[in-house]
C-alpha cells in the first residue's frame, strides 16, 4: 500500500473523510483495555467514562477503576517509574485494579490508561492480558498524527522535568540514532505500528481495534466508544479539564528554564512534584487560559516532513496486520500547515505578568500548606553569609522535610 502525505485535513489517495458507518459493538463480557498512547484523547475519554460511571451499569457496562485514571496501577503493571518526585507505584495498586475488574463478573468493563503503552516487553504485556481476563481482553489503540503529537509530548516532558529546548529535542528524536535520548519512552509510545504489533502478538489481530482520531470531529471519539460498548448515543460527554491543557510556548519555556535552575541547584525530586508540577504549574493551568495572542509551539518544516514520512510507514504497516481500523488511516500521515517565513518576524514568546504571578502563587500556596520552621542551622549564619545556591538548597530540603512529616 502506498501512502502519500498531505497537508492539513485533505484526504490521502482520495480516501473519503467523513462519517463512518455503524461500528459493531464488542461482545458482552468483553474487558476493553484502552492503552492510549499519550496525547490521543485519553484524558477526555477517561473523564467522560468516570463521569458516567453510575449510569454505565444499566447498559451492561462497568468502569471498575476507583479514579478517573488508574495511573499508578498501569505504571506498576508495566514496571515503570512514577512521575518525577511522586510516590513509587507498588504492586498493590495493580492488584487492587485487578480485583475491581474481577468484581464486574460477566459484565463488560473498560479500563483506560495511556501508560499501558509503555509496557516494555512481550512478557509484561502477556501478564497484563492474562491477569485482566485472558481471552476476554480486547485492546483499543487511539492514534493521532506524529506531527501533531510531538509538540504536545515535548511540553508534557518539560512538565516532568525536561530541560532540553524543542528544536534540540526534535534533533535527538528524529536525527540522532538510536533516537532514545533524552526520552526513550517517546518512540516506545509513538512508533504506533510497533505498538500495535506488540499487543497483536499477545491477543491476536482479531482482538485489537485501532481508532484514528479525527481532530475536526470533536465528539467523534466519544461516539466511537459508545458504539463499541453498546451505549446510548450522547451518554458520554466531555468533562472540562483545564488542568490537562497544554502549555503555551512561553509557559513551557518558563518552566523549562526553572527546570534548569532546579537541577543545577540539586534540589530533591519530591520538592519538584509538590511545589512545581502540582503547585505552580497546576495553579497556572487552572487559572489562566491561553488566548489568541499566545505563541504556540511551532514545529520546524524539516521535522514536520520527517513526521509525515514516519506516519506513512505506520499506516502501511498497520494495514498489513489485519486489525480492525475505525476512521481514516490517511489522517495519520497528514501534515499540519507550516507557517511561511514571509512577512514580519515572528513575535517573541513572552510570559504575561499575570500568568507568572499565578504560577508563583501556586508554588507559594503549596509551600504554605506545609509551613517550614527555622532550624538551628539557619540561625547560625545570616543570609548574607550564605551563598544563594546554598540558601536555595537549604530551603528546599526544609520544605521537603516538612512535607514528609505531614
Amino acid at each position: 500500500m502506498e501512502t502519500d502525505c498531505t497537508r492539513g485535513e485533505a484526504p490521502v489517495n482520495n480516501a473519503p473523510i467523513g462519517p463512518i458507518g455503524p461500528i459493531a459493538a464488542l461482545p458482552a463480557g468483553t474487558r476493553l483495555l484502552h492503552i492510549g498512547p499519550h496525547k490521543t484523547g485519553t484524558t477526555a475519554i477517561q473523564g467522560a467514562l468516570f463521569a458516567a460511571k453510575d449510569k454505565l451499569p444499566e447498559h451492561g457496562v462497568e468502569f471498575p477503576a476507583a479514579t478517573r485514571h488508574p495511573m499508578e496501577a498501569a505504571l506498576a503493571a508495566c514496571a515503570r517509574p512514577a512521575m518525577i518526585g511522586d510516590a513509587v507505584p507498588t504492586e498493590k495498586h495493580w492488584t487492587r485494579l485487578i480485583e475491581q475488574v474481577e468484581a464486574t463478573g460477566t459484565r463488560t468493563s473498560v479500563i483506560s490508561s495511556e501508560f499501558f503503552a509503555d509496557a516494555p516487553d512481550d512478557e509484561i504485556i502477556a501478564r497484563i492480558v492474562r491477569q485482566l481476563g485472558g481471552d476476554r481482553v480486547h485492546i483499543l489503540v487511539t492514534l493521532r498524527p506524529i506531527a501533531k503529537i510531538m509538540p504536545s509530548q515535548w511540553q508534557q516532558y518539560v512538565q516532568n522535568g525536561l530541560r532540553m529546548g524543542y528544536e534540540n529535542w526534535l534533533e535527538h528524536m528524529l536525527r540522532k540514532a538510536p533516537y532514545e535520548k533524552p526520552n526513550p519512552s517517546f518512540w516506545r509510545r509513538h512508533r504506533h505500528d510497533r505498538l500495535v504489533e506488540r499487543w497483536v502478538r499477545a491477543v491476536g489481530a482479531d482482538r485489537v481495534t485501532v481508532v484514528v482520531v479525527d481532530d475536526s470531529d470533536r465528539d467523534g471519539l466519544m461516539r466511537t466508544f459508545e458504539e463499541l460498548l453498546g451505549l446510548p448515543e450522547n451518554l458520554l460527554q466531555a468533562v472540562p479539564d483545564t488542568a490537562n491543557r497544554s502549555l503555551t510556548l512561553a509557559e513551557t519555556e518558563m518552566l523549562r528554564k526553572l527546570n534548569v535552575e532546579f537541577r543545577g541547584n540539586g534540589l530533591p525530586d519530591e520538592l519538584y512534584s509538590k511545589l512545581v508540577r502540582n503547585g505552580a504549574v497546576m495553579h497556572m493551568k487552572n487559572t489562566c487560559s491561553p488566548t489568541g495572542k499566545d505563541v504556540k509551539i511551532s514545529t520546524p518544516a524539516w521535522a514536520v516532513e520527517a513526521a509525515g514520512r514516519i506516519g506513512a510507514e505506520i499506516v502501511e504497516r498497520i494495514d498489513t496486520m489485519g486489525v480492525r481500523v475505525i476512521g481514516d488511516p490517511a489522517l495519520l500521515c497528514s501534515l499540519p500547515a507550516i507557517p511561511t517565513q514571509s512577512g514580519p518576524p515572528a513575535v517573541e514568546a513572552r510570559i504575561a505578568p499575570e500568568v507568572a504571578a499565578q504560577a508563583l502563587y501556586g508554588a507559594l500556596a503549596a509551600a504554605a500548606a506545609a509551613p517550614v520552621r527555622h532550624t538551628a542551622e539557619a540561625k547560625s549564619r545570616t543570609v548574607h553569609q550564605t551563598s544563594s545556591k546554598e540558601l536555595v538548597r537549604i530551603l528546599g530540603h526544609r520544605c521537603l522535610k516538612k512535607l514528609r512529616r505531614r
